[in-house]
């Protein structure tokens, strides 16, 4: 079974570097405290770490 990461936005977008928003985009995040579900996988990994300071992120 493939694992999922549990993601949430914790803080707002509002004064981020055009780049990291459009990673939260990619992620499917759009509002603070909305949570989705992603893939364990490298390239989500990836994605996370550039953003880490606006997301918590459960495994």
């Amino acid at each position: 079974m493939i694992d999922k990461l549990k993601i949430t936005l914790v803080k707002s977008q509002i004064g981020c570097v055009a780049k990291h928003k459009k990673i939260v985009a990619a992620l499917g995040l759009k509002k603070v405290h909305q949570t989705v579900k992603q893939p364990d996988n490298a390239a989500i990994r990836g994605m996370i770490r550039q953003v880490d300071y606006l997301l918590k992120v459960e495994e």
